[in-house]
């Protein structure tokens, strides 16, 4: 018996208060800068019981403009921006080389939160992509020396070989280069800021690059 998508959806509630609270936001208390809210954000999400609060999404478009999105993982976040990685000849990253400019979008249900990021994308020096992925899992590293992210794929079986011997490769070499392993850095130009409200009078808060460490803010009708 199949789902009934239109019933499925109409049974189902946003914010359910037995999982969600919905914290006040003064934005009169607001930091002058983004970076500092999103920090504070992300411990609260932390401390709320979030499940993978650093996952987010990453918005870009191709050469022609169509838009594209996935979830990946935020990598860290400070004055040079919001950072992430990828293999340069993934479609994200091919993307990003014909348009340097993505979004990222942080959901945070059991608060009732969301912040969305905006602005250019640059490529950080080689070194500091290699010493990220050295510092992640094996299993990260066996992933990226797998590679061809993006490229048809023959059969099942033919990634299980390529998987095997990556993950062989990633014990054996717990430093082995992966050539194409880029980190980004998103450098924002809007960060906003949303607090859900139980009455649906939403709070949103932005903020605006106007120079170098120099940021307007402003309230956005729900």
């Amino acid at each position: 018996m199949g789902t009934d998508l239109d019933v499925l959806l109409r049974s189902l509630r946003v914010w359910d208060p037995d999982v969600t609270g919905l914290p006040p936001f003064d934005t009169a208390a607001a930091p002058g800068e983004p970076l500092e809210l999103f920090t504070r954000w992300f411990g609260e999400a932390v401390a709320a019981g979030e499940r993978e609060p650093h996952t987010m999404t990453l918005a870009t478009s191709d050469a022609e403009g169509r838009a594209d999105a996935r979830i990946v993982m935020l990598h860290g976040a400070g004055a040079d921006g919001w950072a992430f990685a990828s293999h340069a000849d993934s479609r994200k990253g091919g993307q990003l080389a014909a348009r340097p400019y993505a979004a990222l979008v942080f959901y945070w249900p059991v608060l009732g939160r969301e912040v969305r990021v905006r602005g250019p994308v640059a490529t950080a020096p080689a070194r500091e992509a290699r010493a990220g992925l050295g510092a992640r899992s094996t299993g990260a590293l066996a992933a990226a020396l797998t590679g061809r992210q993006s490229a048809p794929l023959g059969s099942a079986r033919e990634l299980a070989r390529a998987s095997e011997a990556a993950w062989e490769r990633a014990a054996r070499e717990p430093d082995a280069p992966v050539p194409s392993w880029t980190l980004y850095r998103l450098r924002p130009e809007e960060v906003e800021f949303f607090q859900g409200e139980a009455r649906r009078r939403h709070v949103r808060l932005v903020y605006r690059r106007t120079g170098e460490g120099l940021w307007e803010r402003g309230l956005l009708w729900p």
